[in-house]
């Protein structure tokens, strides 16, 4: 939030206007703020409006949905767009979307109406950081039907009914930003990533040409150089692209790595080939296999390679079975190596696979959906050794690095195979006698069409935290996932799913409520052990206090993985997971 000097106000009204400096809503959602965070909430209202000028009112606004008193607004009542004029209230109740812009003296309502809406999500993102909140109200879904009316209907709802809509959604959502909220490999609320999110959502334009996106596509050109660069390739030489998750990554990796190798492919399709196999671990993503099923090379193509206790892929079983494939006139086509798998967080052996690939002529794929993040950290990066010798990398801003969602690449470092790969030659789009250079037309070389502005968060937060910035929160988040290690490994009631520290943030344990501890490890312990886990999570959604994920792998039943990717975490938010996972297990 930016200090009143900083020229940041809703919708462009300057420091000293009659918006900025009227009663209004973003001293209205301060007041709320106060109330709800104490600490917080002061520290946000003198970032507003100095320390000399914190809004004396502390009492809360009405619970959502009530009638609430509307403030003073801005008008247009003389011909300067925008104006500091004054108007009397806004009734909702009687206004609709035909009545904001466009609609002819739209204005007034327009900003009346934004404000609100700013108001509510700035009230949702000082909630999100107060740990004296619940990090979800859950709900089941049948309750959650039956109680609201979520129906679309034949006639418009007021703007009254669109701003309570807006107030209930939020109500439900997880706060994903919340510090204890570990759940997925995304966490986390930044806000110059949330500034470039609704930046971009108002620019509201395509990622196909430069002609109508051109500061965002020079901004993708330079952000996927500077990351082929961190991978290793010299001068950041390659090409890549932003893409809708790291399943779509892979599976472009797939495409690319089967055009290389067969480009006929393209034309004639999957008859006018050999039978293709691709390789990865058995701790890899599914979105492997699902990548195989959607380009018709189909799932029984993949052949999952046998992992240590550690999760990492076995490099002498990836060469065996490569020769086996061979053997029976199968085309081996690529090696998917993992750079943080999903549950164990295991780095593959990257030199080692990369040997195997040069060897037998085979694409070599990282995927670092998750494990990408740790190039930034010179403390780190060692995990990811070799990965400058794969033909291509997937790397996801949104889980480690706290970029919002969605934010992926795929790197690849052979420049111009990506456009051969996938162009079509839509003349209506890429005519070729444009006046500007024809190689910043970048949606030719993407399975899509229409392409969401991805890059713009991450090269925001990029240029206001520097490299130097990422590098700590990494750090950070892995000193905190060894801090949780350290406290459990030997303490009464837990049990590591593996020996010795983890190598990312996933941390992986059970829970053994003081019932089952004394018994003997039979089958009947195990069947026990399984249902824990589940328990324990339904109850910690059901009290709101904290969501940590769990899954089975292989032969081991139901066990916590607990991920660390928010920078909002801090030791005491590992110390209440502990206590509360403790306290929900007790009687189990």
């Amino acid at each position: 939030m930016a200090s009143p000097g900083s020229g940041f106000w809703p919708f462009g009204a300057e420091e000293g206007s009659a918006a900025a400096e009227s009663p209004g809503t973003a001293r209205a959602w301060c007041q709320v703020a106060q109330k709800f965070t104490g600490g917080i909430g002061n520290k946000l209202c003198a970032l507003l409006y100095g320390d000399a000028e914190k809004p004396a009112d502390t009492g809360a606004r009405a619970a959502p949905g009530a009638a609430e008193p509307r403030p003073s607004c801005p008008t247009c009542t003389c011909d300067k767009k925008p104006c500091g004029c004054r108007r009397a209230d806004v009734n909702y109740a009687f206004l609709h979307s035909t009545d904001l812009l466009p609609a002819c003296d739209g204005e007034a309502a327009t900003l009346s109406f934004l404000q609100d809406v700013v108001d509510i999500l700035l009230q949702y993102v000082v909630k999100s950081f107060d740990r004296s909140t619940k990090v979800i109200d859950f709900h089941y879904p049948n309750e959650l039907l039956q109680e609201y009316n979520w129906e679309l209907a034949e006639q418009p709802q007021t703007l009254e009914e669109i701003l309570l809509n807006c107030r209930t959604t939020l109500k439900y959502a997880i706060k994903t930003g919340h510090p204890r909220y570990f759940n997925q490999l995304s966490t986390g609320l930044d806000m110059v990533g949330l500034a470039a999110d609704w930046l971009t959502s108002a620019a509201n334009t395509n990622m196909f040409t430069y002609e109508i996106a051109p500061v965002f596509v020079l901004l993708e050109y330079v952000t996927l150089r500077k990351m082929r660069e961190m991978v290793g390739w010299p001068g950041g030489c390659g090409d890549g692209i932003f893409s809708p998750g790291g399943a779509i990554s892979n599976m472009y990796a797939m495409l690319i790595a089967r055009f290389k190798m067969f480009p006929e492919v393209k034309e004639k399709g999957m008859a006018a080939i050999p039978r293709l196999v691709a390789f990865t671990s058995e701790h890899s993503h599914f979105s492997v296999k699902k990548g195989a099923a959607a380009l018709g090379i189909g799932t029984d193509s993949v052949i999952l390679i046998r992992c240590d206790e550690r999760g990492k892929m076995i490099p002498s079983d990836l060469e065996r079975r490569i020769l086996e494939a061979k053997q029976k006139g199968f085309v081996p086509f690529l090696v998917s190596a993992t750079a943080g798998t999903t549950v164990y967080g295991a780095f593959d052996p990257l030199i080692a696979i990369a040997d195997i690939c040069k060897k037998y002529k085979i694409w070599m794929h990282v995927d670092g959906a998750w494990g990408g993040g740790l190039l930034m950290s010179r403390k780190h990066k060692w995990k990811l050794n070799g990965v400058e010798r794969a033909n291509s990398v997937t790397w996801n801003p949104h889980k480690m690095m706290g970029v919002p969602l969605q934010c992926s690449a795929l790197l690849v470092r052979e420049e111009g195979l990506m456009q051969s790969c996938n162009q079509m030659h839509a003349s209506y789009l890429f005519q070729q006698d444009k006046h500007y250079d024809l190689s910043y037309d970048t949606g030719d070389k993407a399975l899509q069409c229409g392409r969401h502005v991805d890059v713009f968060k991450l090269w925001l937060m990029w240029r206001a935290k520097g490299t130097t910035g990422f590098e700590a929160q990494i750090d950070k988040c892995l000193e905190l996932a060894e801090y949780l290690y350290n406290k459990i490994k030997n303490r009464e009631g837990y049990e590591m799913v593996f020996d010795g520290k983890p190598q990312h943030t996933n941390v992986c344990f059970w829970y053994i409520p003081p019932s089952l501890r004394g018994m003997e490890d039979n089958e009947e312990r195990m069947s026990r052990l399984m249902k824990v886990a589940p328990v324990i999570k339904a109850r910690m959604m059901e009290y709101g206090t904290t969501m940590v994920s769990y899954q089975p792998q292989g032969d081991k039943v139901n066990f916590f993985r607990m991920v660390i990717s928010n920078p909002a975490a801090t030791k005491s938010d590992i110390d209440f997971l502990i206590e509360e996972i403790e306290r929900l297990g007790q009687d189990l």
